[in-house]
């Protein structure tokens, strides 16, 4: 079954995801500027996100680091290894991870961020304690060497993966490790809207000056922020079946992927990217969600619906709404793709959907029972 979620979120001034620069990211879409929040913001987003995490488990989520040295060292002290081999055997274990076993001077990170299951780290553990078995001195240990530690480590293939991994996907250079083809694709969100970014100038007052003589005038601090505001449309699809593959050597994949779909897309309406939140505040909720369940696997974003920027007069989300509902119709008109299920939620502020909804949802809870009762 293929899962293909759609929403509309209506953002206030913000900067949830920046470039070089500092400013919101962008893109020229139908000859003009959009808004722009990167696939890569909007994954970590969801899969880090507390709502994400309660629902499905830390068991069943990965960890994304450099610092698996440091995450290795950590059991082989639970594993009653002594804290010196396990300092001494530590700068050895940067060299796991890249495909000749190179260490890097840190002595704490590996030259590559690599996404590791619980699973990963536990099988890194365990040759190292097998290989330390083996030392009678630190000078033993010392000779060790990151690339033989590395091809010791055995069962990749045969090795679970989290939730987290089977979703986005892992590409690694090391047969410690199997690379993941990702069963969720996550577009770029654009703005429905032509974008201009703008420029906040602000000052930082001392609270030891009091004004009263110019020694004592002006800001501590002058500075500038860009930023926007425009309405995204977000796009992603599920392969629930690729996604079972890839958890085929966990526990219960079926009931995994049942838990998934719901909490992900909870995870996507609920949450936002955390770029310059503390400043902006910008917490918004989805103002229409669709949700496509087809057992013909043709996944159709629906971006085209704004080619023509919305926004010249009016209220934005409302056009926003009402250019999606049409898109839709359009595309089930020309193209007759079978969809089992089309399941549309619109907050009741705006009574838009398109004709060809299977189910229109009053409210966002029906909408996730729903997509339940397809599974």
């Amino acid at each position: 079954m293929l899962y293909e979620i759609h929403m509309l979120k209506n953002y206030p001034p913000t900067n949830l995801n920046r470039d070089d620069t500092g400013s919101p990211k962008t893109c020229l879409f139908g000859g003009v500027t959009r808004g722009r929040v990167s696939s890569q913001c909007l994954k970590r987003s969801w899969r880090t996100s507390p709502s994400f995490r309660a629902e499905i488990g830390d068991e069943n989520l990965g960890i994304r680091t450099r610092k698996l040295p440091v995450l290795v060292a950590e059991k082989l002290l639970d594993m009653g290894v002594a804290e010196e081999y396990v300092e001494a055997v530590q700068p050895r274990l940067t060299g796991i991870g890249n495909k000749d076993g190179k260490e890097t001077k840190d002595g704490n990170a590996t030259a590559q961020v690599i996404f590791y299951a619980q699973e990963d780290i536990a099988a890194v553990a365990e040759t190292v304690k097998e290989m330390l078995d083996k030392c009678k001195t630190v000078k033993d240990v010392q000779k060790l060497k990151g690339k033989d530690i590395q091809a010791a480590i055995n069962g990749a293939d045969m090795r679970p993966v989290t939730l987290d991994i089977a979703l986005f996907g892992r590409m690694v250079t090391s047969d410690a490790f199997r690379d993941v083809e990702a069963s969720m694709q996550v577009a770029h969100a654009i703005s429905t809207n032509k974008v201009s970014v703008e420029s906040d100038f602000f000052t930082a007052m001392d609270d030891m000056l009091s004004g009263d003589s110019l020694d004592e005038a002006g800001a501590a601090l002058l500075n500038d922020l860009d930023f926007n505001a425009s309405c995204y449309y977000v796009y992603a699809s599920v392969d629930t079946d690729a996604l079972k593959d890839n958890l085929r050597f966990a526990n219960d994949p079926d009931e995994i992927v049942r838990k998934a779909i719901p909490a992900l897309i909870r995870a996507m309406a609920f949450t936002d990217p955390s770029g310059k939140q503390n400043t902006f505040a910008g917490h918004v909720l989805p103002s229409v969600v669709m949700v496509e369940c087809k057992e013909q696997k043709i996944p159709t974003s629906m971006v085209n619906a704004f080619v023509e920027p919305v926004g010249k007069s009016g209220d934005l989300v409302c056009q926003s709404a009402k250019k999606l509902a049409a898109e839709v119709d359009m595309v089930a008109r020309n193209f007759g793709l079978q969809v089992k299920e089309r399941l549309w939620f619109c907050v009741d502020k705006y009574d838009v959907a398109p004709e060809s909804a299977t189910k229109v949802c009053a409210t966002f809870p029906e909408l996730v029972e729903s997509v339940c009762a397809t599974m």
